[in-house]
This record gives C-alpha cells, structure tokens and sequence, in this order.
C-alpha cells in the first residue's frame, strides 16, 4: 500500500525566491534597469517606439504595475531555470537600448 504524497499548495510551490535566486535577481534587475532607461530616454527628449510602452508612459500608474511590480510576481512565480530565456532576451535589448542612447547623445 502506498502512502499519498500531500499535494503542494500553490504558495508553497511558487514561494522558492532561494532557489535559483541569481536568475530571478538578474530578471527583476534588468527589468527595473529597462523600465529607468525607458523613463530616462523619453524625459530626455527620445521618442518610444514600441506602441504598448508608449501607451504605458501616458498611464503612469499603469507603467509602475506592468514595467515594474509585474516582474517581481513573475520571478516569484516561474522557476528560475525557465527565465533564462527572458533574462538573454531583456539583456540585449537593454544592451541594444544604452548603444542607441549613447549615439544619439554623442551625435
């Protein structure tokens, strides 16, 4: 006769920030680091151009829940094995972000 493994509860099993926790940093920082340029190239005079950011920027209350607290949940949320795909992904965008400010700024 088996005994019954009890089934975890939803907080138990996505309450794992230790586990994995240098991925889910790097993902909330690189998120929190894309959400400061985005604020800082639009108050520096830069146009956005991806239409739901564009959107965001005018609802700032909206930006703060998406760009900043939304990544938090997710990474409190998703194993940290399965960000890695949106960590490389946010990391050259942000990458690509700093170029195109730095050329602009140095033109």
């Amino acid at each position: 006769m088996t005994i019954p493994v009890r089934a975890r509860s939803w907080w138990e099993s996505s309450a794992t920030f230790k586990q994995c926790t240098a991925e889910k940093v790097a993902f909330i920082a690189l998120a929190e680091a894309d959400l400061l340029l985005t604020v800082v190239a639009v108050f520096a005079g830069f146009t956005e151009l991806n239409p739901f950011v564009k959107f965001l920027l005018a609802v700032p209350a909206l930006l703060v829940l998406i760009k900043g607290i939304l990544p938090v949940i997710i990474a409190w949320i998703i194993p940290g094995r399965l960000l890695w795909p949106s960590i490389a992904a946010l990391g050259v965008v942000f990458a690509l972000n700093v170029k195109e400010l730095i050329v602009a700024l140095v033109h």
